[in-house]
C-alpha cells in the first residue's frame, strides 16, 4: 500500500516520507478498512513535529494521524462478516498506535470504526473523530443542555464551529467569541464577541442580562481564565480542551470553589467506550438528518502530505484539512 511515515521528529518536508509499506491484515476483533480520506488535527503535527515535552518516537516507523473515512474491506476473527463493504469513521487509529490513517489501508479495532450514515461523505467523516466528538464530550459529557445558556470560545476553529451546532441542535443558547466577522459568520452563532475589541465578560453578561452563562466549552484555559470566571454562573461548568497560551496556569482555586464550578479538563483520546458510543449514536442521528454542516480545507492527496501539515501548522485555515487516499 500507499502510505506516508516518519522515522524522527522534525519539519514535515523534512521528516514525511510517501511510499511504498506491506498491507496490514485485520487481527482478532479488528477489521480492515480502504482509507478514501485522512483528517489532521494539530496533535497530529505537534506530534510529527515532537512538540511535547519529552516527547521521543515511540515506535521506530509512525503513520500519523487519528481521523479518516473509508470502507471495511476485510475482518479479522470474531467480527461480524456482515460488516465488509460498510462505509466508516474511524477515531484513535494514531493513538499509542504505530500505524494511522494516512495510508491506503488501516487495521484496527473494529468499535474504532463507526458506521457513516449514506449522505455523509469521506471528506466530512475525517473529521468527526477529534474535532466533531471533542465539541460533543464538552457539551453533553454531564447530561442534556436543553434551556442552558453555552459560551463557546473560539467558535471559528474546527471544534468551536461543531460546538455551536451541537450546542443549539440541544435547545441551547449559544454564544461564541471570533476575531472577525468572517470568522463569525464561519462560526454560525447568532450571538457572537470580537474579543480583540470588545471586552468578553462585559458583553456576555450584557446578552445574557447579567446572568452569566451556564457552561464554556474553552479552547484556552489560561488565556481566558478571568472572563470565564466572571462570567460562569454558580454551579456551572467549564470544559476545557486546551491551553495553548500558558500549559501550566495558575489556577484561581478560591474564587472558582466559591462559585461552585466544575472544572472539566477533557481529552478526546481518553473517552470510556460507553460515553464514546454514546456520542456516535448522536452524530450519527444529526448525520443522517443532515443537520450538521462541515468545514473541510482540502488538503490535497496523500503525496501532499507535507504541503498539508504545514497548512494546519499556519494556524490560517477555517476547517480540517482534509487529505484524499
Amino acid at each position: 500500500m500507499k502510505a506516508i511515515w516518519y522515522e524522527r521528529f522534525g519539519p514535515a518536508d523534512e521528516v514525511l516520507t510517501h511510499g511504498e509499506m506491506p498491507d496490514p491484515s485485520p487481527g482478532p476483533g479488528e477489521v480492515l478498512v480502504r482509507v478514501h480520506a485522512t483528517g489532521i488535527n494539530p496533535s497530529d503535527v505537534k506530534l510529527r513535529a515532537g512538540a511535547r515535552p519529552g516527547a521521543t518516537m515511540a515506535y521506530p516507523r509512525v503513520i500519523p494521524q487519528s481521523d479518516g473515512a473509508g470502507v471495511i474491506e476485510a475482518v479479522g476473527a470474531g467480527v461480524d462478516p456482515a460488516r465488509i463493504g460498510t462505509r466508516v469513521w474511524l477515531w484513535n487509529a494514531g493513538w499509542q498506535r504505530a500505524f494511522g490513517t494516512a495510508a491506503e489501508y488501516v487495521a484496527l479495532p473494529a468499535h474504532q470504526a463507526v458506521e457513516l450514515p449514506e449522505g455523509t461523505g469521506f471528506d466530512a467523516g475525517a473529521c468527526l473523530g477529534i474535532p466533531a466528538m471533542t465539541a460533543w464530550y464538552a457539551l453533553y459529557r454531564d447530561g442534556p443542555i436543553d434551556g442552558q445558556t453555552v459560551l463557546v470560545t473560539g467558535g471559528a476553529g474546527a471544534v468551536g464551529r461543531y460546538a455551536c451546532q451541537m450546542a443549539a441542535l440541544g435547545g441551547a443558547r449559544v454564544i461564541t467569541t471570533v476575531s472577525s466577522p468572517e470568522k463569525a459568520a464561519h462560526s454560525g452563532a447568532a450571538d457572537w464577541i470580537n474579543y480583540r475589541d470588545t471586552d468578553v465578560a462585559e458583553a456576555v453578561m450584557d446578552l445574557t442580562g447579567g446572568a452569566g452563562v451556564d457552561r464554556i466549552v474553552e479552547v484556552d484555559f489560561a488565556a481566558n481564565q478571568d472572563a470565564s470566571l466572571a462570567v460562569i454562573k454558580p454551579g456551572g461548568t467549564i470544559a476545557s480542551y486546551a491551553s495553548a497560551s500558558q500549559m501550566a496556569p495558575t489556577l484561581q482555586f478560591y474564587p472558582f470553589m466559591f462559585k461552585d464550578v466544575t472544572l472539566r479538563m477533557l481529552i478526546v483520546y481518553q473517552i470510556d467506550p460507553a460515553t464514546h458510543a454514546r456520542g456516535a449514536a448522536q452524530l450519527a442521528d444529526w448525520l443522517a438528518a443532515g443537520q450538521l454542516s462541515h468545514a473541510v480545507v482540502p488538503g490535497g492527496a496523500l503525496s501532499d502530505m507535507a504541503a498539508a501539515h504545514k497548512l494546519v501548522e499556519a494556524g490560517e485555515k477555517l476547517g480540517t484539512v482534509v487529505v484524499r487516499v
